[in-house]
């Protein structure tokens, strides 16, 4: 389906309006596991885009790691807390605006692609492409399932293996590197499952 600018942002609404919640629901959450499959492709100190990065949870785990992170997320009130996190601004954008004249040796988008309308998805992805370097990495993690979905007001683009090897059709600047499901590592979340990939852009 194709989704309506007012349903798009009513879920960057949500995000406003419960950024205190989902700030304490996700800060704590020990996302271990999902760095170790991701900074092997990171060279050690390399630059790393954290591309929707909610509570700056990530950001803060790599750049006390070595890493230099730039950051943004699309709500105001989540950069503004992601950036008292961190200590250092957080940009307000969104994937498909952002630009940069760095290009990043790796790219973080961790469960935030997935609020992406699904025909925007792939241009999403691209503009992260068109801001890594060649030979750098980009995670993304959706809901595992398949197509755009509208729950309690929000847009979800869920993926699975299929839907991937479909979206890569139109991105052949990338190439699969990895790929796994996991369960969600939010308390009482468990029986949720995440589908997870780590992209390479071509040298």
């Amino acid at each position: 389906m194709k989704t309506d600018t007012p349903l798009i942002d009513t879920t960057l609404s949500h995000y406003q309006e419960n950024a205190d919640q989902f700030f304490d629901n996700t800060i704590g959450v020990d996302m271990t596991a999902l760095y170790d499959r991701f900074l092997p492709f990171v060279p050690a100190g390399g630059h790393i885009l954290d591309a929707g990065c909610g509570s700056g949870r990530d950001a803060l785990f790599f750049i006390n790691a070595g890493f230099r992170v730039t950051a943004f997320d699309a709500s105001p009130e989540m950069a503004e807390k992601a950036g008292r996190l961190i200590g250092q601004p957080v940009e307000v954008t969104t994937f498909q605006q952002f630009h940069s004249n760095v290009l990043f040796d790796g790219v973080w988008a961790c469960a935030s692609l997935l609020h992406v309308p699904l025909d925007q998805l792939h241009l999403a992805i691209r503009n992260l492409a068109a801001c890594t370097r060649d030979g750098g990495s980009i995670y993304m993690s959706f809901k595992l399932g398949s197509g755009e979905r509208v729950s309690k007001g929000r847009v979800f683009t869920d993926l699975n293996r299929n839907g991937l090897a479909e979206l890569l059709k139109l991105l052949p600047e990338l190439r699969l590197k990895e790929a796994w499901t996991t369960h969600d590592l939010r308390p009482g979340r468990e029986d949720e499952k995440w589908f997870n990939t780590v992209l390479v852009k071509h040298e």
